[in-house]
């Protein structure tokens, strides 16, 4: 029987490149793809897939916080993670959300069929750049290092709100689509710059960057539709 596989990334080709890949083993099948982090959850509700690989950084809904939702709606689904960002903070984000591997996207195409087969068989895969001490750091450090990240302190729907805003969605759109009230969305997003002890939308979106949650060139995207 196939391995069944959703794969999450906002560049075609990027989901193009490893989709071919991917069919070439034989065994291994990709069933559906997904650009943007709210579609990936829907995809992995319907359709939960063996694996999911889910880039770190994506539109609407960053990868960390897609394996969160797609842990709750099909537990039985393993996450990789596809990441540019080879830092500790990072990887630990991903591992505390329930990801059981984390390839770095310079090596996906040589270690992601590795993870595939490692992750489906219920073994945790980390790119083999990333230092072994990594496990150890998660392991016994976990808890501190949950203690002192900001992110530690905001709630999921506060973190969906924080992704939004710096994209540059106004709270109008971004209680459409969350399926929330505009007021709900202005009292979140005043609770989360509280907690953050963040007052404009640059140190949002510089805070965002600085943790993963947004693509660097967001920024200068964010910034030219502020200041238009």
């Amino acid at each position: 029987m196939s391995i069944t596989v959703l794969l999450a990334d906002d560049h075609a080709v990027v989901r193009d490149g490893l989709r071919s890949m991917m069919q070439a083993q034989g065994d291994i099948e990709v069933i559906s793809d997904a650009a943007n982090g709210h579609d990936a959850v829907g995809q992995a509700e319907q359709l939960c897939p063996d694996i999911a690989i889910v880039d770190i950084a994506m539109p609407g809904l960053n990868g960390i916080d897609v394996t969160r939702k797609i842990l709750k709606v099909c537990p039985s689904t393993k996450v990789i993670i596809l990441s540019m960002y080879s830092a500790t903070e990072h990887i630990l984000q991903a591992l505390q959300a329930g990801a059981l591997g984390y390839v770095l996207k310079e090596s996906a195409g040589v270690e992601v069929i590795s993870a595939i087969r490692a992750v489906h068989a219920g073994n945790r895969y980390l790119s083999k750049k990333i230092l072994e001490s990594v496990i150890d750091d998660y392991l016994y450090q976990s808890g501190i290092v949950r203690a002192e990240s900001p992110l530690a302190h905001l709630s999921l729907r506060e973190r969906e709100i924080l992704q939004l805003v710096v994209e540059g969605k106004s709270s109008a759109e971004i209680a459409q689509i969350l399926y929330i009230s505009s007021k709900t969305v202005d009292t979140h997003r005043s609770r989360l710059m509280k907690k953050l002890d963040i007052s404009d939308l640059v140190g949002l979106i510089k805070f965002s960057i600085q943790h993963g949650l947004t693509p660097l060139e967001q920024l200068d995207s964010t910034s030219s539709n502020t200041t238009a």
